[in-house]
């Protein structure tokens, strides 16, 4: 027999809570100049609870060939990539309503 989540009521193969958790997400993606001129892309909004933030940042590192950090509830990307991170983010699975790139 498997194990119901308790949360949903549905057995955890069907992972439906991450998909649920992912499109209650409010992602916020801007581009800050650092020291010396840099470029950064910050992406916040995050809920370090409901989501790996860590293996999403991995991905988003691998997916746009850039260096980078995830600190707090924020991921930090080596450049201005906010466009590119938004479609890796869709294909993640986070819906496109609930990302979006500020200025």
């Amino acid at each position: 027999m498997s194990e119901i989540d308790p949360i949903t009521g549905l057995p955890k193969e069907l992972g439906v809570w991450e998909e649920l958790v992912k499109e209650e997400q409010r992602i916020k993606i801007k581009t800050v100049k650092r020291k010396f001129g840099k470029l950064t892309t910050l992406i916040g909004g995050l809920n370090k609870k409901d989501v790996n933030i860590k293996d999403i940042a991995k991905k988003l590192k691998s997916k746009l060939a850039c260096g980078g950090t995830a600190k707090d509830d924020t991921i930090e990307l080596q450049g201005d990539h906010a466009k590119r991170a938004k479609e890796e983010l869709i294909k993640l699975g986070f819906a496109e309503s609930t990302i979006q790139i500020e200025k």
